[in-house]
């Protein structure tokens, strides 16, 4: 239904855990190098459960081949730098939600010159900082889900 991309992700626990919303929701996951874990890390496979294995998973060297591989792909790009929020956009199945780094997120200038197509996950003011990486990624993931299929 979607691609989740996560952009050198550090931490495996958010990856197997992404991995199992992409399986929950008929999407894919698509990891961006360099990884910061080993796809055979215990905790990937733990969060991921028994699940893993039926992960529809892509590992991409670098972001713009993996952005060769999707044209034609809308690219939604979360930042917390965004001013827009995922309740104001129309997602497509297919597009690209795409997440950054657990400890510096996307690069500015990626954010930057995605304009419109970025997005941020509205929060209390004075709050948190930042989510957790698969928190973030359940929240626009289900959203994105519910605007294709309401009676979910």
């Amino acid at each position: 239904m979607f691609n989740i991309v996560l952009l050198e992700p550090e931490i495996p626990h958010n990856a197997g855990a992404a991995g199992r919303l992409a399986l929950a929701t008929g999407s894919s996951l698509h990891l961006v190098k360099p990884l910061g874990f080993s796809l055979e890390d215990k905790y990937v496979k733990r969060t991921g459960l028994d699940y893993w294995h039926d992960v529809d998973l892509h590992v991409w060297e670098n972001f713009s081949e993996l952005q060769a591989a999707m044209e034609g792909k809308g690219f939604w790009y979360l930042s917390t730098k965004a001013t827009s929020s995922p309740w104001d956009v129309k997602f497509a199945p297919g597009d690209c939600l795409v997440f950054g780094r657990e400890t510096k997120g996307l690069p500015e200038d990626m954010v930057a010159s995605a304009g419109g197509s970025a997005l941020r996950i509205p929060m209390q003011p004075g709050g948190t900082r930042s989510l957790n990486l698969s928190t973030a990624v359940a929240i626009v993931l289900y959203e994105a889900v519910r605007q294709q299929s309401p009676s979910w």
